[in-house]
């Protein structure tokens, strides 16, 4: 599932010629090393985000003052036709803030609420009877035990297909992510949200929102973090949504993480496509999965179907994501694990 200290000094990148800084978080015999930036490239992300945080400061003031009466949200969207929702309720970007405000729509009049503890953004939000099937491996996610065991034995046994451990997959990722440090992250498929949790409490991302279509799931996220007031009252948020109709403005997260969660997706291009839209440009995407081995294309069409879970190669993910308009690719193997990383232009 469904995963702030200074940045070091850029590296100069010239095709393979490259060094490696030390990063001494890495375990001695990780068989992991973070990315390399090109230098010009991460000068101007940081520009970027100076802009952003400069840019954010000038509007607080005005969403103080209409915290009580409404005021338009830039980042959470309407999923049925992605314009901006007006909040009505307490100001600030927590749980309990958010937990007791209402958010609607004023293009399509569609109102939004939290329910529990998450903020339901999916487009049935609200239907009192349709109701839709999803895919067996979408509603085995869903099921009240499988949360509860999800960080309580379920996740420990990735280390069996090569999974590092969900403390150097963390590590991992926020190398990926610094060039967008200090902006915007979604934890997309977050399951109990356990590096939602971690990207929250590192105190690098001005917003995490924890997303997942699961309501089990982000009750079990909630049920972890209720009684730690360094969570609690972060800057950090739950939202129930499809990951193939995320709620958000295009263009407007800096960085998606999804950890083992892709083999997941009923539909990964949709996914993807819908995560290369609601980046910025320059924003990062970073992902891990379960590798299926490579086979002669006959045989992927012909055992394809009767799958339960959409594991891909490590040539498809590439494919997937540069054909939904990402660029700068990048990933590190081992065994069936694979995290993958990119970025859109």
């Amino acid at each position: 599932m469904a995963i702030a200290p200074s940045p070091p000094s850029s590296m100069l990148v010239q095709d393979q010629c490259c060094l490696l800084p030390r990063y001494p978080f890495l375990r001695s015999n990780s068989l992991f090393h973070p990315p390399l930036r090109n230098r010009s490239s991460s000068s101007s992300v940081q520009h970027r985000l100076i802009v952003r945080a400069s840019s954010a400061v000038a509007v607080e003031p005005e969403a103080q003052t209409q915290s009580e009466e409404g005021f338009k949200v830039d980042l959470f969207a309407c999923p049925v036709c992605y314009e901006p929702l007006v909040r009505k309720g307490p100001s600030g970007f927590n749980l309990p803030a958010i937990y007791r405000s209402g958010f609607k729509c004023k293009k399509c009049n569609k109102t939004y609420s939290s329910k529990n503890i998450y903020l339901d953004l999916t487009v049935t939000a609200g239907s009192k009877d349709y109701n839709e099937f999803r895919p067996a491996r979408t509603e085995l996610f869903r099921s009240p035990l499988v949360s509860f065991l999800y960080e309580r034995g379920w996740r420990q046994n990735f280390n069996r297909s090569g999974f590092p451990g969900p403390d150097e997959e963390f590590q991992m990722a926020r190398e990926y992510f610094k060039p967008a440090e200090g902006g915007v992250l979604v934890d997309v498929s977050c399951g109990s949200g356990l590096f939602s949790r971690k990207f929250a409490k590192s105190g690098a991302y001005a917003k995490v929102i924890a997303l997942d279509f699961s309501e089990n799931m982000l009750r079990q996220c909630y049920d972890f973090i209720k009684n730690d007031e360094t969570i609690l009252n972060s800057n950090l948020a739950l939202v129930r949504a499809d990951v193939s109709r995320l709620p958000f403005s295009s263009g407007s997260i800096d960085c998606v993480h999804a950890g083992a969660a892709l083999h997941c997706w009923p539909s990964p291009s949709n996914a993807v496509a819908e995560i290369n839209r609601i980046l910025r440009s320059g924003g990062v995407f970073v992902g891990t999965t379960f590798l299926r081995p490579s086979t002669p294309a006959l045989f992927r069409s012909l055992g394809r179907g009767s799958q339960n879970y959409n594991n891909l190669t490590a040539e498809e993910i590439e494919d997937l994501c540069t054909s939904c308009g990402l660029l700068n690719y990048t990933s590190k193997i081992q065994q069936s694990f694979i995290m993958f990383s990119a970025q859109k232009p």
